[in-house]
């Protein structure tokens, strides 16, 4: 049995005793820190995993207990997680941003014993709810600034529990090792809780196996070498983040690089230069958006420059994906902009080294996706879900495209049922979600397949298309299909727009709702002294709403007319996730903002002008407020009569 093949067959902890005996002085993992990058070698991050183990031994930690961390992306906090699987523990990262109600329920249903936390924020979020909590008996500090007055017996620092495992492993010889050999592939690996779109969070329970099998069968069909560098910034929480910084990177022999912080993400990708990348749509927006608005504040020379060879990329890049030939004189022209323009954006991006990149979590629009592509940057689509180890499909190089999520990943198989839901079976399908045998049921058909969720279907080339959430896929008040992810990923094309949520469903046309980017809005009106004050304030003003409405127009030029957006309204506050409108990774959840502004909903489809909407607002802290105010609803076409709802 090959090395490779035989991956299956073992845990994370045990990939990590591996990486560390065949390459004991390879980089395994760096964190930056105050502006320099401290590197952990395969045996330096075997060494701490061990130590930290041996630490929670002796303070009675045991197989099937529960380990969480939280806060921003650091080795101790990944060290944490293996630590505690290398004595049959389980992981259950959380949410660095939850608010306290949030993890309350997330820290209560794991049934968490032990909280390893990065710093004195996160220190005060455990002890505000540990009465809540009745099985904590632990929290670990990393950082510890601000912490030397505290005095809780549960406290210990992450240095201290080192110490103790080194004391306890000279007494204990052979513990570790023995510890370490019972591992089983299908134990319980961590609990990845879901992102709640639909209601409260689902604690998925993946095995060694699931995530292993996942990283090798990306492996297979993605070009992943020894020591690439890998940039691990996104939510630990996010199955994503575990799938890439512990499972490929374990397997791979990847060297996971911790920023320093979220402030500094995008200076440190530019210094790192990682080999490989993957971001969520909001990412890719947001790096869009900057070069949009440094497009703008060049010298009209330099704009006419950079314009000029970017519909050139974009043509030749839409020439390419329907397989017409580049002529002679846009290849010297494409040449001639790889040292003016494509090259430096790639290097501002950080991402010059990079032989792929992955857009995953939810639907990036075409426009987004084209653009970074015609840029030079191997941009492709990954589609995972938390129940598949976060892989499902993903695209070969030469078959990237903006339309599909590519082939099925190698020992995968998926199956589209008679309501068009996607359905899957393969190593990498999850344990069962934990404590709710009736929602693993609901979610597993009889003879094993995964459901979804997803509506979608496979194309003539063998790549399957994702169409929208199955629940979410509706029609127009016509019979006309109605998907609002579609239309929303046209609108957040604008670099005025981050949030667009998109209503029709039984409806006689399409309405949107919009929330402003307060960065790119902002600088618009500054430059033709239009004075704001706040989100709220900017929002109200008639010359933004008529910005917003020219870059509806835009969307709506490349929509059929059935779907194009014919009211919209500007929202006062940004759609948030203290405020249950959003998940943690970004994604709107739809039932809860259909009850939360039904009123909107009601006079888009009444006709009228403006509505009165009273908003809750929370804050981290969980306390509540509410923002009660008149909002005006605009016509794309003033003056032509609104079809009412029958």
């Amino acid at each position: 049995m090959s090395a490779e093949s035989s991956l299956g067959m073992t845990t994370l902890p045990k990939l990590l005793q591996r990486n560390a005996e065949i390459d004991p002085d390879g980089a395994g993992i760096r964190e930056k820190t105050r502006g320099v990058w401290q590197t952990y070698s395969w045996t330096a991050y075997r060494d701490n995993v061990r130590d930290f183990a041996l630490g929670l031994a002796s303070l009675s930690f045991k197989r099937g207990d529960k380990l969480s961390v939280i806060g921003d992306n650091r080795p101790q906090l990944y060290f944490a997680q293996l630590s505690s699987q290398v004595l049959g523990g389980i992981s259950v990262p959380v949410y660095q941003d939850s608010i306290a109600s949030e993890l309350v329920y997330v820290l209560s249903h794991a049934e968490t014993s032990v909280i390893v936390a990065e710093d004195q924020e996160q220190v005060d979020k455990a002890l505000s709810l540990k009465d809540k909590l009745p099985r904590l008996r632990l929290i670990v500090f990393d950082d510890p600034r601000g912490l030397w007055s505290y005095d809780d017996p549960i406290l210990q620092s992450f240095a201290s529990v080192i110490e103790a495992g080194r004391v306890f492993g000279k007494a204990n010889p052979g513990f570790y090792d023995t510890e370490l050999a019972k591992g089983e592939p299908d134990d319980t690996a961590m609990i990845a809780y879901t992102s709640g779109t639909t209601g409260t969070p689902k604690g998925a329970m993946l095995s060694h196996r699931n995530m292993v099998a996942a990283a090798q069968a990306f492996m297979e069909v993605n070009e992943v070498k020894q020591g690439d560098n890998w940039l691990s910034y996104l939510p630990m929480a996010w199955v994503g983040d575990a799938a890439f910084t512990l499972g490929m990177a374990l397997a791979a022999r990847l060297t996971a690089n911790c920023p320093e912080n979220p402030e500094t993400v995008q200076r440190d990708l530019r210094e790192l230069g990682p080999n490989a990348m993957l971001a969520p749509p909001r990412i890719w927006e947001n790096m869009l958006t900057q070069m949009q608005i440094k497009g703008d504040d060049a010298t009209p020379f330099k704009r006419r420059i950079f314009d000029f060879f970017r519909g050139l990329a974009e043509r030749c890049e839409l020439d390419r994906s329907d397989g017409k030939p580049t002529s002679l004189v846009d290849r010297l022209g494409l040449a001639l902009g790889e040292i003016l323009v494509y090259g430096p954006v790639r290097d501002q991006l950080g991402l010059r080294n990079a032989r792929w990149c992955y857009t995953g979590g939810a639907p990036l629009g075409p426009d987004t996706y084209r653009f970074f592509r015609s840029f030079g940057i191997n941009l492709k689509q990954v589609y995972g879900a938390t129940e598949a180890s976060a892989m499902i499909s993903c695209q070969p190089d030469s078959e990237a495209n903006p339309n599909t999520v590519g082939r099925p990943i190698p020992s995968i198989d998926i199956k589209i049922d008679d309501r068009g839901e996607v359905l899957l079976k393969g190593p990498n399908v999850f344990v069962g979600y934990f404590k709710q045998e009736e929602a693993t049921r609901e979610t597993m058909t009889a003879d094993g397949w995964l459901k979804t969720g997803d509506a979608g279907f496979f194309d003539k080339q063998g790549h399957l298309v994702i169409i929208d959430r199955a629940k979410d896929v509706g029609k127009l008040a016509d019979g006309s299909a109605f998907a609002p992810q579609f239309i929303e990923n046209k609108l957040k094309f604008s670099p005025f727009i981050r949030e667009a949520v998109a209503f029709g469903d039984q409806r006689p046309f399409v309405a949107a709702m919009i929330a402003i980017d307060i960065q790119t809005a902002g600088t618009w009106a500054e430059k033709r002294g239009i004075a704001y004050t706040s989100f709220m304030d900017l929002s109200r003003k008639p010359e933004v709403a008529a910005l917003i409405g020219a870059e509806i127009a835009k969307a709506n030029a490349t929509l059929p007319d059935v779907q194009q957006v014919k009211r919209y309204l500007l929202l006062n506050k940004e759609l948030d996730a203290d405020d249950a409108e959003m998940t943690r990774t970004r994604k709107v959840r739809r039932r809860f903002v259909a009850e939360k502004y039904a009123d909107v909903i009601e006079a888009f489809y009444s006709g009228k002008s403006e509505v009165d909407v009273t908003m809750e607002i929370t804050f981290e802290d969980g306390r509540k407020s509410t923002l009660n105010s008149t909002i005006a609803i605009h016509d794309m076409t003033p003056g032509e009569p609104v079809r009412r709802a029958a």
